[in-house]
């Protein structure tokens, strides 16, 4: 037996059990300094212990072992269990390292167990990869187990699905040792009946994976960043002294002169690269990112097909696995961490003037949340202009509404117009002049200035876009990414499951089919095997097996739909008869103010609806994509952002593109009116046009979104989480004095932290208000105001989630946003069409144009509002339709106006369409087309003039494949000159050797033929 194994079978059989309490040791591994520095030959040895068999097959009984001090082992003919220091914790750093203080812990895996007894749990702490308490062959029973005979104890009866889960775990974790990483367990933590793994990546193995996953890593060389000169230094120069009190102090965010030239890690060339560090040389979010790769590709065979991590965890034998914090960001005596420096410089409210550490946030979470967080904070920066550009134009709406023409008119007492009746019997006619205020306030945002909005907001949409590709640019030169490409992911466990399902299934109709032929019967479990081992690589999911899903996919989506609009088909139903019922109001006041009440108290109720639609549809979108069963995790990602989207989507806007385009289009007339379920009249538009309505709607569902939703539920929803998940804990935890004075270990405390959800809600809240921001901007020029003001909460709000409320997610490689950007660009092209046409057919503007420059006497505005409205003899009313109070205004009414375009009642047509009606509608045809290409063109011209890649960074780009030549050129050069000196010196050797006796020359035959064998080391 090697002298570094565990002596199991040295220990006497009547030896007595020491007295040792198990709190001494806390149940952590025990590794020798030159075991942990061996792997390779201790491997063999420690993998025994994760062998596929139960422990009692082994001749290891667990209950028997109680704790780790009843396990001695010799080296050098001495023992090695010596005392713990008096804080063994602090050696560690509370969890951030293994026990021996030395490896770090780069992963956690979690799972739950049940003790059975005293004994069962702490046989449990001795489960570790450094002891081989099961390496002990069948044939060698351990003295424990007749111990355990005399003694009469008697394990209580396990439970087969934990004993399953244990065996599972079991071979994972063997498998996990046979890749190379290394192992601890602990179970005597403060959280009861919770079992951690920690893993750690020895260098030989990080050195593997970074060659496999060509991650690319900083050289010896460096080369000097191209400076600008002349009139742009002296620009920079006074741009950074102006913004410096902006930056934050991070040591990452300082502009860089130099940069080191990087290159995708090879073994073989390792001398091209700095390891005078190698701790440091990974960082950690490389060494999670390595550990996790080799997790996600390690398999546990005990199942009915391969299991991964991504299986083992939703099948419940582990319960979460994650890479662990840095250490505390708050408190006494912390040690600086970049953890503490985000909290300081980036989570923090009292830094939202600042821009953001974006390096330091790619350093520590990976690039893909590093691109999420420097996207919104461009998407922010770029609200700046927008916001200002529609405060402009606000104010332009508010001084100039006392000059606008149609709204005084409206206004003026002495415009004697008598308006028809809002809904039947209990309405009676009113004065156009009680709809002032209505009027006065459409004008705000109704005005040209809107239309000059619209067209800066398109061109600002594109112009985002084009920044934001440039920035990404700057990113990915900064953060070695240009030669990033994205290979295929690792099937994910399900489609796995599927696959071998499929192929068992067709394995067996073969088998059913051939059941008659003998040669089938004798080669039966050979055939089996080889047929499912064989079709699992060559099988895969075709259209045929996934049409259910499929038709799944497209019912459940046509129904949601359909669901929203019955919601929204309600909603309408509400305002129809609340208005009906509050007009029989006996109060003038609550007459007065029907419109107002029946549109705050719908738009509120939509507003509820819309968000608890949201939380479902999310729910129904995740659901609907795994029945599809996608082949990879970014198939699956991108078909969940689809769906997602299109549901949000249309729950997000259908209210509002209800105002904006049906919305008093198809209410009939006078005499003629439409009605659904032939009692309810549809409702018509304000004097003022549903403009002001479609604003308002607007704005309460956009500011509700976004301070409920998107503020209110990120903050109280995962702190109600923790709260709950602390509660649980703190029932299921003993009154033990000492598990309360205990400080807890890093991974102790990052278990109870959310676990991280992915960027999905992320992105989609802002793309949702993006399209608020562009695609009704027309209607409410302060939208970019307020996506501003929410944004800068947004971030700081996000970065504290991030870094104090969730697990630290696996950092993972980008280069770019994916399937958002697409998005993004198909709702810029979208909203110029709806802009396009919320100016033609919502707002007034295109029938002012029309009478200014075809209908007005005097060439201004006055007389539009009589032009704008129709007359009808109240004598032509449908029986039971007409108002029960006619005398409501003190006198006789009997021509009465509405507003459309139709013929009088004393023209021999009445009540049909007038030729007004269609120079009208052929004007806002005329000015969607004109609006939409026009526009469209600019914001192609703007996408055409600034180029993609920044002209710097393509020539740095250029700049180092230069180098990089070099460098191997330089190489090749070195290692033909050495080889050119051996040779020389091998053709001295050998007339030396010439000159020297035969049997001299036999005698060095040895070292004449070594010297054509030199080691190459450049």
């Amino acid at each position: 037996m090697d002298k570094d194994e565990i002596h199991l079978r040295r220990l006497p059989a009547a030896a007595p059990w020491g007295p040792h309490g198990d709190s001494e040791f806390h149940g952590v591994d025990f590794l020798p300094d030159d075991l942990s520095e061996a792997p390779d030959e201790t491997g063999m040895r420690v993998n025994k212990k994760y062998s596929c068999l139960p422990a009692e097959e082994k001749g290891i009984h667990i209950i028997n072992i109680r704790a780790i001090e009843d396990i001695g082992y010799d080296q050098h003919e001495s023992t090695l269990l010596n005392s713990l220091s008096k804080n063994p914790d602090a050696d560690c750093k509370y969890g951030l390292y293994f026990r021996d203080g030395k490896r770090k812990v780069d992963y956690i895996l979690v799972y739950h167990y049940k003790k059975s007894s005293s004994g069962r749990a702490l046989a449990r702490r001795t489960h570790h990869n450094d002891t081989s308490a099961r390496s002990t062959k069948q044939d060698h029973p351990l003295p424990g187990k007749s111990v355990q005979l005399e003694m009469g104890e008697s394990e209580p009866p396990a439970d087969s699905h934990e004993d399953d889960k244990r065996f599972r775990r079991e071979e994972y974790e063997g498998n996990l040792v046979e890749a190379g990483l290394e192992l601890e367990h602990d179970e005597d933590t403060k959280i009861h009946g919770v079992g951690f793994v920690k893993i750690h990546a020895p260098w030989n193995v990080l050195c593997r994976e970074a060659e496999f996953l060509k991650l690319k890593m900083p050289t010896k060389k460096m080369y000097q960043i191209n400076q600008t000169h002349g009139l742009l230094k002296k620009i920079n120069s006074v741009i950074q002294k102006i913004t410096e009190p902006i930056q934050p102090k991070v040591a990452e965010h300082k502009p860089q002169t130099v940069k080191r030239l990087s290159y995708p890690f090879s073994r073989e060339k390792q001398h091209l690269f700095d390891l005078s560090d190698r701790d440091s040389f990974f960082d950690s979010k490389t060494r999670s990112t390595i550990v996790y790769e080799i997790l996600k590709r390690t398999t546990c065979t005990k199942a009915k097909y391969s299991m991964g991590i991504t299986s083992l965890l939703a099948n419940g034998v582990y319960s979460a696995a994650y890479p662990l914090h840095d250490g505390d960001y708050e408190g006494e005596n912390v040690e600086p961490n970049d953890r503490k420096l985000l909290c300081e410089e980036w989570a923090s409210y009292g830094v939202f003037y600042k821009y953001q550490p974006i390096d330091l946030v790619r350093k520590y979470f990976g690039e893909k949340i590093g691109l999420y967080f420097a996207w919104l904070g461009v998407y922010t920066q770029m609200l700046i202009p927008a916001s200002i550009v529609g405060i402009i134009v606000f104010l332009y709406g508010c001084a100039t509404v006392d000059e606008n023409i149609p709204s005084m008119e409206m206004c003026d007492q002495r415009n004697n117009i008598t308006m028809c009746p809002l809904c039947d019997r209990t309405c009676s006619y009113w004065k156009m002049s009680s709809a002032c205020a209505t009027a006065r306030a459409s004008h705000l945002f109704d005005n040209p200035a809107t239309v000059f909005f619209s067209v800066f907001m398109a061109l600002w949409a594109a112009t985002f876009m084009e920044h934001w590709k440039r920035k990404q640019m700057r990113l990915n030169y900064r953060w070695d990414l240009t030669g990033f490409e994205e290979e295929e992911d690792h099937p994910r466990a399900e489609y796995e499951a599927k696959v071998l399902e499929k192929s068992l299934r067709k394995e067996h109709k073969h088998k059913e089919k051939h059941r008659y032929f003998p040669e089938e019967a004798a080669n039966k479990w050979r055939q089996r095997v080889k047929t499912v081992m064989a079709g699992t690589d060559k099988e895969k999911l075709t259209w045929k097996d996934r049409f259910p899903a499929y038709l799944t996919n497209f019912v459940g989506i046509i129904f949601m739909v359909g669901l929203t609009f019955a919601i929204v088909f309600g909603v309408i139903i509400y305002r129809i008869s609340t208005a009906a019922a509050l007009a029989i109001s006996s109060t003038p006041s609550g007459r007065s103010s029907v419109r107002v009440t029946v549109t705050a108290t719908a738009v509120i109720i939509n507003l509820v609806v819309i968000i608890i639609l949201d939380e479902v549809y999310g729910c129904i979108a995740r659901w609907l994509t795994q029945i599809e069963v996608p082949k990879t995790d970014k198939n699956f990602e991108e078909r969940l952002i689809f769906k997602a989207f299109l549901l949000k989507f249309v729950n997000a806007y259908t209210p509002i593109f209800y105002v904006a385009f049906f919305k008093g289009r198809f209410v009939g007339r006078p005499g003629d009116y439409v009605y659904i379920f032939h009692s309810f009249r549809m409702e018509e538009c304000a004097p003022g046009g549903c403009l002001m309505e479609l604003c308002i709607q607007l704005s309460i569902i956009m500011l509700g979104k976004q301070l409920i939703q998107n503020n209110l539920f990120e903050i109280g929803i995962p702190k109600m989480k923790k709260f709950i998940r602390y509660m649980k804990l703190k029932r299921r935890r003993s009154l033990d004095h000492e598990e309360h004075v205990k400080k807890k270990q890093r991974y102790e405390v990052d278990y109870n932290l959310e676990p991280f959800a992915g960027l999905t809600p992320e992105y989609m809240e802002m793309i949702i208000q993006f399209g608020f921001v562009t695609l009704f901007v027309a209607s409410f020029p302060l939208a970019p105001l307020f996506a501003l003001l929410n944004n800068i909460i947004e971030i700081r709000l996000d970065a504290k989630k991030f870094v104090t409320e969730l697990r630290r997610p696996v950092a993972v490689r980008a280069k770019d946003i994916g399937i958002w950007y697409n998005i993004l660009r198909g709702i810029g092209k979208l909203a110029v069409i709806i802009n396009a046409f919320v100016i033609s057919f919502t707002s007034d503007f295109i029938p002012r144009l029309v009478y200014l420059y075809m209908y007005s006497e005097n060439g201004t505005m006055h007389g539009f509002v009589n032009h704008t409205l129709s007359s009808f003899n109240v004598s032509d009313f449908q029986a039971g339709t007409a108002p029960n109070d006619p005398m409501d205004l003190g006198y006789e009414v009997q021509i009465c106006r509405y507003k459309d375009y139709r013929e009088p009642p004393w023209s021999e047509n009445k009540y049909d369409i007038s030729k007004d009606f269609w120079a009208v509608l052929a004007a806002r045809l005329a000015f969607v087309i004109v609006f939409q290409n026009l526009v469209m063109f600019m914001s192609d011209f703007v996408d055409w003039i600034i180029p993609d890649i920044p002209k710097d960074i393509s020539q740095q780009i250029h700049k180092e494949k230069v180098l990089m030549v070099e460098v191997f050129m330089r190489e090749e050069q070195g290692k033909l000159q050495m080889l050119e000196t051996w040779k020389d010196k091998d053709k001295k050797k050998g007339e030396n050797c010439n000159n020297h006796s035969p049997r001299l020359s036999r005698s060095h035959s040895g070292s004449l033929s070594s010297c054509h064998s030199y080691p190459l080391d450049v």
